[in-house]
């Protein structure tokens, strides 16, 4: 077995999904310690970048973590992300764990939508990785929402069509992420008491074409572990995908790097092979 690869999607305090828990201060120098213990070369701190000014949410939707952003007319309203002081707390790791590779990052959702306000961010040079992500659809004319909420509202194949649909637009949108995170992101909420367990047959015509835009732009797709579906880089590599990221989305040193040993056997059975450097996109 081929020694463990970088993760490149994890989140610390300075995410804000992560860091309105009191008990995640200090996360960045535990996941770094975590990182260490488990044998990892690399990580690559993806911090969420999400520039809505405002989203839809129903009661118990974003969980206690965020329920401190929600104000009083059931809407998510963000601060700005602290650039600087994300950088500062980089460079002290990287001072601190030699021995590991540390990387800047930023997971940023809807880039297709809000590049113009990333463009000197992103233009600084100082990002190591961009991953685009897509969390939000259109509630109404005046909302967006993300797929959690939306299910209480639409038909579960109503939104998961929405969802893959919104995806190529996406690509053909921006040229600002070089990774597409998390394909199966709406799954992931999948309303299960309701609608059954999740098939991805019969939205395999939409997650092939999906990938096949994410392919024909160049870019790499991710095999986020959260939970691994092994028709994810079989699609992938049949829809002509070259590259895969590996990343555990942890918000946490706790899933650090969780099941990389069976995800990247079963990404090497596709054709992949890793890179010279360990953040390096696995190619076939």
């Amino acid at each position: 077995m081929t020694d463990l690869t970088a993760d490149a999607h994890v989140h610390s305090e300075w995410s804000w999904d992560a860091g309105s828990d009191p008990s995640s201060a200090g996360a960045m120098d535990r996941m770094c310690a975590r990182a260490v213990q488990l044998g990892l070369p690399a990580l690559v701190f993806t911090e969420h970048l999400d520039l809505e000014e405002s989203w839809r949410v129903d009661p118990g939707d974003i969980g206690e973590h965020g329920q401190r952003y929600v104000d009083g007319s059931g809407h998510v309203r963000l601060p700005p992300f602290d650039f600087e002081g994300y950088l500062d707390a980089i460079e002290r790791r990287r001072h601190d764990y030699p021995e590991l590779r540390i990387l800047t990052g930023v997971e940023f959702g809807q880039p297709h939508l809000w590049g113009a306000k990333a463009t000197a961010l992103l233009s600084s040079g100082l990002i190591d990785r961009v991953n685009g992500s897509l969390h939000m659809l259109p509630f109404d004319d005046q909302d967006r929402t993300e797929p959690t909420t939306l299910y209480r509202h639409r038909q579960a194949d109503e939104v998961m069509w929405a969802y893959l649909e919104e995806i190529p637009r996406m690509v053909a949108g921006s040229d600002s992420f070089v990774v597409f995170t998390h394909i199966d992101y709406a799954a992931r909420s999948w309303p299960v008491p309701v609608a059954g367990p999740f098939d991805p047959r019969p939205f395999e015509e939409g997650f092939r074409v999906a990938m096949r835009a994410i392919a024909d732009s160049g870019r790499a797709l991710e095999m986020n572990t959260r939970g691994l579906q092994s028709w994810i880089p079989q699609w992938w590599s049949e829809e002509g995908g070259r590259a895969v990221s590996f990343g555990s989305d942890a918000h946490g040193p706790d899933t650090l790097a969780a099941h990389f040993p069976e995800a990247m056997s079963m990404v090497e059975s596709f054709g992949f092979r890793p890179g010279r450097k360990p953040e390096d996109f696995w190619t076939r």
